[in-house]
């Protein structure tokens, strides 16, 4: 007998909203800003000097440059404008929000960042790093207005190879914000200007650098909670090329500040420790039992560049691969550097330094490598807070993915919730505990099914069993073939 297609549709419940609301509690989330530190915010959105002369800094409103973000964002961290050279190379300007213009040291709202340490995605709203009177306005690289920002500009060779590379403290004028999805259709349709129609080249020439690193993109289609009608759905979202040529840009602006900063004696990274042999060799064993095998000759990350997308073989070599990307974390150092510096994934040191008006540790690395960089002195504040630096980011992280994972587990409940009995598809990713894990065709979930024997890459049929909103958990059982 074919398994039932179940229909699966948006849902809007109290239950829901309750069950949000209760998990806000339980992590212990941020509510409303502190009056105080609104009030920083607002002095200083009123007082902070973006005209050229007023301020000192470098005037460069003639570069076009544009924004590429997710489709409603207020939060533009970065603008970019890239051109190319008569020699085949280019030069790229990337524009960073200057955050640390507006954020007085020690002040509320230095503390009130530091308590929240990124910008958190809810289901049932954002709550923001910085109060929206900077993160979405005076501070954001809104298009048509003055701000003021850090701009990278890189001399690239043929190969986007970085021949020489400055920061300096600027004002720009974004022309205009691109979504992900007008970009990438004026793309394709050839109606794109220069910046993004270029992207192209960049990116892929920036993943072949990758590609001789020994870095790896994994790309693999975001799992988002999607807001329609008043209600709430789960949706694969595929990376589109746009995105992962946009996230290079970012990816070489890391690498350079990682340079900078280690050059410098002084800084943060990013870094993640390479896969230990027994890791790679089960993982390769696996490629080779689901059919698919990564040959010897070949690099880690045009293997995985290589795998077919709708596959359900790749689907699950895509998730053993995520456990070889582990262990990521910061390290602060002044003076004698990390003994390993490399973030295994990029194949390269590499420092965060480009969202600062979404993540907290941006804005030191933004000041530290702008005084390194220009042949000054370090800021002492900077210098001095850096060893806190770790444990706050690496609280702020855990809370983020607790909140990201436990927001689908109950927005997945609340879908399946009246399906009980129903059959569904799915693929097994991979053994788990007496079952297995198995990522369902719809809705985009992955769950565990206790007393599933089956090899990864095995498509199967499961039954649910239970649903509960509340505690944002689902119950499978396996059908017979």
């Amino acid at each position: 007998m074919p398994a039932r297609r179940p229909r699966l549709v948006s849902v809007a419940s109290e239950e829901l909203e309750q069950a949000f609301a209760e998990l806000r509690r339980t992590l212990s989330l941020p509510g409303d800003y502190p009056a105080a530190a609104v009030a920083e915010a607002e002095h200083a959105a009123r007082t902070v000097p973006v005209d050229p002369a007023a301020s000192g800094l470098a005037d460069l409103r003639d570069i076009e440059f544009l924004t590429i973000d997710p489709e409603g964002s207020t939060d533009l961290d970065q603008a970019l404008h890239l051109e190319r050279s008569p020699d085949g190379g280019a030069v790229l300007h990337y524009a960073i929000a200057d955050i640390p213009a507006f954020v007085e040291p020690d002040g509320e709202l230095d503390a009130e960042t530091r308590r929240r340490g990124q910008t958190l995605y809810a289901a049932d709203g954002s709550i923001p790093l910085h109060p929206h009177v900077l993160g979405q306005d005076a501070a954001s690289l809104l298009p048509g207005l003055d701000r003021r920002a850090y701009v990278w500009r890189f001399a690239l060779d043929d190969g986007a190879r970085p021949l020489a590379t400055t920061l300096t403290r600027a004002v720009i004028r974004s022309r205009r914000q691109w979504s992900y999805a007008e970009a990438q259709a004026a793309f394709d349709d050839g109606s794109a200007p220069p910046s993004i129609t270029e992207l192209s080249w960049f990116g892929h020439a920036r993943r072949e650098r990758e590609s001789e690193r020994g870095g790896a993109s994994l790309n693999i289609p975001e799992v988002e909670i999607e807001v329609e009608d008043g209600g709430y759905r789960l949706r694969h979202r595929a990376i589109r090329p746009i995105e992962a040529w946009n996230a290079q840009v970012s990816l070489l602006t890391g690498m350079a500040a990682a340079r900078i900063m280690l050059d410098g004696g002084v800084g943060i990274l990013r870094t993640m420790p390479a896969a230990d042999a027994d890791d790679i060799a089960a993982f390769r064993a696996k490629t080779i039992a689901i059919g698919i095998p990564w040959r010897f000759d070949v690099p880690y990350g045009d293997y995985l560049g290589s795998l077919p997308g709708a596959d359900a073989g790749a689907l699950a070599i895509k998730d053993a691969a995520g456990a070889l990307f582990r262990g990521a974390g910061y390290v602060a150092f002044d003076g004698e550097p990390p003994a390993d510096p490399v973030q295994a994934a990029v194949g390269a040191p590499y420092a965060h330094t480009t969202a600062p008006i979404r993540r907290l540790i941006d804005r030191w690395s933004l000041v530290i490598c702008e005084a390194l960089a220009n042949g000054r002195e370090v800021p002492a504040w900077a210098r001095e807070s850096l060893p806190q630096l770790p444990k706050l980011m690496g609280r702020a992280i855990e809370r983020a993915n607790r909140l990201e994972n436990e927001s689908v587990d109950r927005v997945e409940a609340a879908v399946l919730k009246g399906h009980e009995g129903e059959i569904f598809r799915g693929t097994v990713l991979r053994e788990h505990g007496d079952g297995a894990r198995v990522q369902l065709s719809r809705p985009p979930s992955a769950i565990t099914v206790p007393g599933l024997e089956a090899p990864p890459g095995t498509a199967v049929r499961v039954r649910l069993t239970s649903a509960d909103v509340g505690a944002g958990e689902v119950a499978f059982a396996p059908v017979g073939t």
